[in-house]
């Protein structure tokens, strides 16, 4: 387990606080008109650096695409190590759930890189009635996995967790109270019922949510004695949590319960940022789904509504590479925006959600991303979305799939419902 010193959460208490308030003051004074959004021009996806054009598959494959992931690694979100030296996978718990329809099994996920151990503690539910291996949804949570779900099987994490003494997080670590907070979010029996099995991590066993100077968690782990400054472009906590998801696809990879060719990685905020990222470099991640997921998400940088580049990187220094900083501000000299990270996702299937009521996350700015990707889908032979933006709970459902709902920012069972339509369209059909 990770041990945070007290003075590091008492320091970290003050910093969100500040934050939070920051944020409120930010929001206040943020762009939501839309005649306000300024003029822009998208980098072109299927245009080298070199200026040659992409007119054949075969070039973004070989060319273009690794040439995208480069920039998104070196200017946005940072360069992520490889495996570590050593895994152990332990099965700590498995047992009968939701009253005989699942199997709950709880299992270790033991890092060790030199002398150091990182534990990543994964829970599945599994239908238990299952003839074969199954499809399975991915993401990781906010509040530890005991926060999915009241049942008492699952152990309590006790790693640090962000202030919420309302869902029962007192002196940044879970209690009893802070059991089955997040079921709302995770709606597990429907998902079992359709014959999915959900799979999830509290994010915090990758990376403590905080700016620590990234010296506990994996970063941690992967810190030379004596090292120098970190690199500018060394990976923040969004590359973090997303190795972190391709360390759990390893591990399911070897699991004989989950069809490894068909497991969706989901997020919904700064997860769905994470999910994103993940399905990008990982192609093993068979489909993706973004909830909510705004600025260094799905949403466009250049359109600077709801919270832009400088919002997020003062609110949240940690969760990018430091070269990200430069374009506080200055989103115009990004050589990359958001629609070029989805298009990193083609040719597989993916899914962005958004909120009417979520205008920080900038619902019109995540429809248009995931639009201006559909050049490179096509290019791929799949179909592109539709130019115009659906109504309110109207989904588009294609491989490339958009809705926006009604309510706040969160998951919610609609959500949800489209999601497993989604996933029937095209992994029920494998």
């Amino acid at each position: 387990m990770n041990r945070i010193p007290v003075v590091l959460i008492c320091l970290q208490a003050f910093w969100l606080s500040f934050n939070l308030t920051s944020m409120w003051a930010q929001e206040s004074t943020t762009n939501f008109d839309e005649s306000k959004v300024p003029d822009y021009t998208l980098p072109d996806p299927l245009t080298l650096l070199d200026g040659t054009k992409v007119t054949e598959a075969a070039i973004w494959t070989r060319k273009r695409r690794p040439e995208i992931l480069r920039l998104f690694t070196e200017q946005v979100y940072g360069k992520a190590p490889g495996r570590t030296e050593k895994v152990r996978y332990s099965t700590v718990d498995s047992s009968d759930a939701l009253n005989g329809l699942a199997i709950l099994k709880q299992v270790d996920l033991t890092l060790t890189q030199g002398q150091k151990e990182l534990t990543i503690a994964v829970l599945l539910y599994l239908p238990k009635n299952r003839t074969s291996p199954v499809p399975a949804f991915l993401g990781l949570n906010f509040g530890g996995n005991h926060s999915i779900s009241n049942n008492p099987r699952i152990r309590l994490n006790t790693n640090w967790m962000r202030p919420d003494k309302e869902n029962g997080i007192v002196d940044n670590r879970a209690t009893e109270a802070s059991r089955g907070t997040a079921a709302s979010r995770w709606p597990i029996a429907t998902v079992i019922k359709r014959g999915y099995a959900v799979v999830t991590a509290y994010y915090g066993d990758i990376d403590p949510d905080f700016d620590d100077g990234f010296r506990n968690g994996v970063h941690e782990l992967f810190q030379q004695s004596g090292e120098s400054a970190r690199p500018t472009d060394a990976w923040g906590s969004i590359s973090a949590w997303a190795w972190g998801l391709s360390r759990i696809m390893d591990y399911l990879e070897t699991a004989a319960e989950i069809d490894r060719r068909r497991v969706v990685v989901m997020g919904h905020s700064r997860l769905g940022k994470t999910a994103l990222w993940a399905g990008a470099q990982d192609e093993r991640f068979a489909m993706v789904i973004s909830n909510n997921s705004g600025c260094g998400g799905a949403t466009l940088s250049r359109r600077c509504y709801g919270e832009t580049v400088r919002a997020i990187n003062e609110s949240f220094p940690h969760w990018f590479c430091q070269n990200f900083k430069q374009y506080n501000d200055w989103e115009v000299r990004l050589p990359v925006d958001q629609h070029m990270l989805i298009a990193l996702i083609a040719p597989r299937p993916v899914y962005v959600a958004s909120a009417e009521e979520d205008r920080w996350a900038d619902p019109k700015g995540e429809f248009l991303a995931l639009q201006q990707a559909s050049q490179v889908y096509r290019l791929l032979g799949k179909e592109g979305l539709a130019e115009q933006m659906p109504a309110v709970n109207q989904p588009l459902i294609g491989t490339q799939s958009y809705h926006i709902r009604s309510g706040k920012h969160d998951v919610t069972d609609y959500d949800w419902d489209q999601y497993l339509k989604w996933a029937d369209r095209f992994l029920k059909a494998r």
